[in-house]
């Protein structure tokens, strides 16, 4: 498989697609002791986990000091890829299974990534209000942002307001029109070339307070 990400990020450096693959045999590695990903998934992590997470670095570009939570950070998903890109923004991997959250702290310990902190901590409980907030389809996207209520600032410094941007599968409309507020939504199939991608969409909301 081709893992150059230079034909879909032309601004990505050397040194950092070379962090991916090294976090990318990392988190492999990690999974065998630990089970962060799916064990069916392994074979496809560099597709369906890391690929996957940087579908967000396609609608926005974020900016040096920003505060970036990921909600459910698993293996480290968003979030690592994220913080790799995006070596000048704080990144805050929140999950609530603290072995998880170890391992997690461990992967960035030994890949030398300076701009995460790992929280073992439900997200309802956080007292922080960030920029954005990521996620990978952790919950119902009503109960996401219930738990979001007052955690994400208003501001824009990039290309989108802040607010929630969560890469979910499927059909969500529902839940969109549940909550009715601004969004919009990219369809991830438009970004990377795999069969994978063709129900994954990128949904920005508009839910900063």
């Amino acid at each position: 498989m081709d893992k150059s990400l230079k034909k879909y990020l032309d601004w990505i450096t050397p040194e950092k697609e070379q962090k991916m693959l090294a976090f990318e045999q990392l988190l492999l590695e990690t999974n065998q002791q630990i089970n962060l990903i799916s064990r069916k998934e392994t074979e496809f992590v560099w597709t369906r986990h890391i690929l996957h997470s940087i579908s967000i670095a396609k609608v926005v570009q974020f900016k040096a000091g920003m505060l970036v939570a990921d909600v459910g950070t698993g293996g480290g998903l968003p979030g690592i890829p994220l913080a790799i890109l995006f070596p000048e923004t704080q990144f805050v991997l929140i999950d609530s299974i603290g072995k998880k959250i170890r391992a997690v702290q461990n992967m960035c310990d030994t890949l030398g990534i300076k701009n995460v902190k790992a929280m073992n901590v439900r997200m309802e409980e956080v007292n922080q209000r960030f920029d954005f907030v990521v996620s990978r389809a952790v919950s119902s996207l009503p109960t996401m942002t219930a738990w979001l209520n007052r955690k994400i600032k208003k501001g824009r410094e990039c290309e989108l307001p802040n607010g929630l941007i969560y890469i979910k599968g499927g059909d969500f409309q529902n839940e969109l029109d549940e909550l009715g507020c601004n969004y919009r939504i990219w369809y991830v199939d438009e970004c990377f070339e795999d069969p994978f991608f063709e129900t994954k969409k990128i949904v920005w909301l508009d839910i900063a307070r």
